[in-house]
């Protein structure tokens, strides 16, 4: 009996079986201004020989799943003989889902999952659930802990004690990777260079240069300085595709501060953008979203819970998903918290060695752990009762 692991996320999917290693493949379909007509899926990214100007085919619209026709392509593409060959009779799935999501999203999932594709059993559940299960099994004395899972849509705040996750203490930021990029996209076209199409090299731009700043503002004044005084300024070279496959930043020796380039390559100059974007993450009210920043976000999570537990929730904070990879994101959490805490209880804030993947490791444990058999849903009870057994077994 095997188990399929699927971290279904709005940009990346993450997938495996429980025994083998994780692949991480992009969860949508591409078309490439050469080839308008044909359509790729997920990992056939890698063919598309000139990807600017890709235009992006998301199943996810604001971190729900609203496209299925598209992620049924690309789920059948995952399953199939190229991918995982997955031989759906005898094989049960772990799939995630978003805190909180819509019934008739529920429904189509399940009709999918068992109607369509008849997998032998299923178990629906949150990514921040297999985050915190990861977590508890790393760390059996723990009885708390907070899942904070910044990804490409939203970021989730999400308590879970003795592996029950409190929903009164669950929280919603709605800034993602997906914000970032376009609000990168728009303030390089406002300042140099339309990209407004280029979201695959603005999102390789972003990962490649941003980073969370400590102190914004003496980050803002150094970012003023002119020329080689500037110790933030990064050139960055954009790809042609032919030549350069892939954007690179300038070695600081190389830079050229007075003049233009004599190499003839296409330059990006990138001076505070490079922590204002991830900024957002923090203040997201500076670009006019009237929400909390992640750290008062934990705190209000945290002071919604019972007293007791708050010291535990301060001292096992979790960051998962994509965003937690920028560079001084650990470190800015952790001292804007440690402003924002009482002084008396101590604050620890947990970066797993690979964040993206963390969630999708949980499940791969949970798949081995000797409870799995209860908790999910057979494929002959959900003929049998239809869709009131999965609403009854699974805690979404």
């Amino acid at each position: 009996m095997a188990t399929l692991v699927l971290d279904n996320g709005a940009y990346w999917a993450k997938i495996g079986y429980s025994q083998e290693k994780v692949s991480v493949i992009p969860n949508c379909q591409f078309r490439s201004k050469t080839s308008r007509l044909k359509t790729f899926t997920a990992n056939q990214l890698d063919e598309i020989k000139d990807p600017s100007g890709l235009f992006y085919i998301l199943p996810f619209q604001k971190g729900y799943l609203v496209n299925w026709d598209v992620q049924r392509k690309v789920w059948d593409h995952l399953f199939g003989k190229e991918m995982f060959k997955v031989e759906f009779a005898d094989t049960s799935i772990i799939i995630t889902e978003p805190y909180f999501n819509f019934t008739s999203i529920q429904e189509s999932m399940n009709e999918i999952l068992f109607e369509e594709y008849q997998f032998q059993s299923a178990l629906r559940i949150n990514t921040g659930s297999l985050g915190a299960h990861h977590y508890f099994h790393s760390k059996p004395s723990e009885l708390c802990c907070l899942v904070v899972d910044s990804g490409f849509s939203f970021t989730h705040i999400a308590p879970y004690c003795r592996s029950k996750k409190l929903k009164e203490g669950i929280r919603r930021i709605n800034v993602g990777g997906k914000l970032l990029t376009n609000h990168l996209k728009e303030i390089i076209s406002y300042r140099q260079l339309h990209v407004m199409d280029e979201t695959y090299v603005i999102n390789q731009v972003k990962e490649d240069v941003c980073y969370v700043s400590q102190q914004f503002y003496k980050d803002m004044e150094i970012a003023q300085m002119k020329g080689e005084e500037n110790p933030i300024m990064r050139d960055y070279v954009l790809p042609d595709f032919s030549s350069i496959k892939k954007g690179y930043c300038k070695p600081r020796e190389e830079m050229v501060f007075s003049g233009k380039y004599k190499t003839g390559e296409q330059i990006l100059r990138l001076v505070n953008e490079r922590f204002a974007v991830p900024e957002m993450l923090f203040h997201p009210s500076d670009i006019g979203i009237q929400e909390m920043g992640i750290p008062e976000a934990i705190v209000h999570s945290v002071q919604s819970l019972p007293e007791e537990m708050q010291p535990h929730f301060y001292q096992n904070i979790v960051l998962t998903g994509g965003n937690s990879l920028f560079q001084g994101f650990r470190e800015r959490l952790e001292a804007e918290l440690r402003s924002l805490v009482p002084a008396h209880l101590p604050v620890s804030v947990f970066l797993p060695e690979n964040p993206v993947c963390y969630s999708w490791e949980g499940g791969k444990l949970l798949a081995q752990s000797p409870d799995y058999d209860e908790m999910v849903v057979l494929r002959e009870d959900y003929e049998e009762n239809g869709h009131i057994v999965s609403e009854e077994r699974f805690d979404i």
